[in-house]
């Protein structure tokens, strides 16, 4: 049986952990080539290309920050180099410098946008001129695809992470407002919302057991959410099985968005 991404080629910005890591090996198992951009953790990255190559897929890893444009655009030079264009774009860099309102720095304030959402505004631009000067093709529907990384934390306010939760409110309406202006020309702009994901950067939220039953009561489904999640929902974004779909964000959270703790009237 063919594969939903055959014969096509992906790029996953902040590939090297967590939900990119994911997302990235999801859209190889489908089929895709993909290029694993990392910033800072090169062996991650390139011990998943190695997997790819060695399963029989294709996987280059390449590093870049996506907060600086000249990054960005060696980036996808290296992606043409490799692949000769892209038809996937998974903008999912993304950090957390947590801090209280009053204590949070400048710094932290301005490192958090410029990777959250600055980032996913280059990369996303640099991706709408790629398939502009790529035109259509026979592998999909679309001229090209975009999916933004978000969070619940775009609609649920997060005391304590308010440089974060901007981002990703940010990204709301960079994403829906992208969409709007470029689906015309047949690319298609949407955003997965993941809730919590048993990553490295909420290892505390999900180690113990007194962590994890309290975070379960911020999930009505029961269960913590896993990479593999939001990597199938990738697939699915990416794929001809979602063309009629612009402009949404799909939250993949087990019912955060549901505010669980309204069940019983407040």
């Amino acid at each position: 049986m063919e594969k939903l991404l055959a014969n096509q080629f992906a790029l996953v910005t902040g590939a090297s952990s967590g939900i990119g890591y994911g997302v990235a090996k999801a859209l190889a198992d489908a089929g895709a080539s993909v290029a694993l951009n990392y910033h800072s953790h090169a062996e991650s990255a390139e011990k998943l290309a190695d997997e790819i190559n060695q399963s029989g897929g294709v996987a280059i890893a390449v590093k870049a920050d996506v907060s600086n444009p000249a990054d960005v655009d060696a980036m996808f030079e290296a992606c043409r180099a490799r692949f000769g264009t892209l038809d996937i774009v998974v903008a999912n860099s993304g950090l957390q410098k947590d801090s209280a309102f009053a204590e949070m720095t400048l710094e932290d304030w301005q490192t958090v946008l410029a990777t959250n959402l600055t980032g996913q505004f280059l990369t996303a631009q640099a991706a709408v001129k790629e398939f502009r000067r790529r035109g259509p093709t026979s592998v999909s529907k679309a001229v090209g695809k975009i999916i933004c990384m978000s969070s619940v934390h775009e609609v649920i306010p997060w005391a304590g992470h308010v440089n974060y939760a901007a981002s990703k409110g940010g990204i709301q309406m960079f994403m829906k407002s992208l969409a709007q202006e470029v689906a015309p020309e047949r690319i298609r702009v949407n955003s997965l919302a993941p809730g919590a994901i048993r990553t490295q950067i909420n290892r505390d939220a999900w180690d113990t057991s007194a962590a994890r039953d309290k975070l379960l009561e911020l999930i009505p489904y029961g269960r913590v959410g896993e990479v593999e999640d939001i990597g199938k929902a990738a697939v699915w974004l990416a794929s001809d099985e979602s063309d009629y779909v612009v402009g949404t964000t799909l939250f993949v959270d087990g019912g955060m968005t549901l505010y669980p703790g309204f069940a019983d009237n407040g």
